[in-house]
């Protein structure tokens, strides 16, 4: 099929994109983003003049404009999905997807937990779990450090656990990976022999360097699950992860650790750096679950379910339309397809 998805979320794409699918990725302006072989990347200004099969939404923004390029009606006149990558961000249950009020478009979330706290409405619902590329097994844990990956975590702070990093740097060395992490010793007020700032890297580059050290620690609060939390569990790290959103069923005790106790993370921490044979055999632990629950070839699978079930639904859709040549005909959706996307669209 030909599927037309954006270009964001890096990490979750570089899985997506290694589909069997014809993969269309719209740009504005004059340079195409670099894309993996096989990936085509259509100037928006071009778009209308591509024969779309699914589109892949990952905003509400990104619906909008779908519509305006292609002159058709996401989950009207052309097939679509909606991936919501990230937990609630305004209240933890109360909170209204925004593809609440329709039932043409699914909702494809990437934890059980975000679909259980967002407030779906009538939408159609899905959960396919993350599937990550084997880096291999790199673990060496030669350095007695815990890495951590976080994303800007200054300006999102007590979401990403920030403010708990002290606490762990009182038992080991923190080497932080990650988008603005030189911001974090001025914010936390850790020397360098406690908080060493390696920085924002190349994936391939961050896998190599991450591996060296003695394990992986996962302080976030409230984010959906984290890839380089799978990634280092994938790459044979023992991991440190606080019992939030979807970590309690992504980490299994002998990983590692999980608790809402930083404390008791930052005891098996201690333990990990006083013991690198323990590190390795609870490294090994996280691998085989890592592969056995966030494979890729699962992953793509299960996306090849859901893009082959809306192709199809659209398709049927289409020739009921086609068939109805009076007021009185049966309609796929009763109040016509205006009215069914209206909350979406607005």
């Amino acid at each position: 099929m030909r599927v037309m998805v954006w270009m964001v979320h890096g990490g979750w794409m570089d899985g997506f994109l290694r589909g069997q699918h014809e993969y269309i990725v719209p740009f504005a302006g004059d340079e195409p983003p670099r894309l993996p072989a096989g990936v085509r990347a259509v100037p928006e200004r071009a778009l209308r003049e591509e024969d779309v099969d699914v589109v892949v939404l990952q905003s509400k923004a990104e619906l909008e404009a779908a519509e305006r390029l292609l002159g058709r009606v996401p989950g009207r006149d052309v097939a679509a999905v909606f991936v919501e990558h990230n937990t609630p961000k305004q209240h933890p249950t109360e909170q209204r997807h925004p593809l609440a009020d329709q039932d043409r478009i699914p909702v494809v979330h990437v934890t059980h937990f975000n679909r259980l706290v967002w407030d779906n409405g009538d939408a159609p619902t899905r959960v396919i779990e993350h599937g990550v590329p084997d880096p291999g097994p790199l673990y060496s844990g030669e350095g007695p450090a815990l890495g951590v990956v976080i994303n800007e975590p200054v300006r999102r702070w007590r979401v990403t656990g920030t403010d708990l990093l002290p606490r762990f740097a009182q038992v080991a060395p923190l080497h932080a990976f990650g988008i603005d992490s030189d911001l974090l010793p001025a914010a936390l007020g850790l020397p360098e022999e406690r908080l060493r700032i390696v920085g924002d890297l190349p994936t391939g580059r961050m896998h190599a360097e991450l591996a060296k050290r003695r394990a992986y620690l996962h302080p976030f609060r409230w984010t959906s699950l984290g890839l380089a939390l799978l990634e280092a569990m994938t790459m044979g790290m023992p991991v440190l992860a606080l019992a939030t959103t979807e970590a309690s069923r992504a980490v299994p005790p002998e990983a590692g650790a999980i608790s809402a106790d930083p404390g008791e993370l930052a005891t098996m921490a201690a333990a990990l750096l006083a013991d690198p044979d323990e590190a390795r055999i609870r490294g090994a632990h996280a691998r085989e679950f890592a592969l056995e629950h966030y494979g890729l070839q699962r992953f793509l699978s299960d996306w090849d379910t859901v893009l082959d079930e809306q192709h199809t639904m659209h398709l049927r859709r289409s020739r009921t339309g086609a068939r109805a040549e009076h007021p009185d005909a049966p309609q796929p959706f009763p109040g016509g397809p205006s009215s069914q996307l209206e909350g979406v669209r607005g």
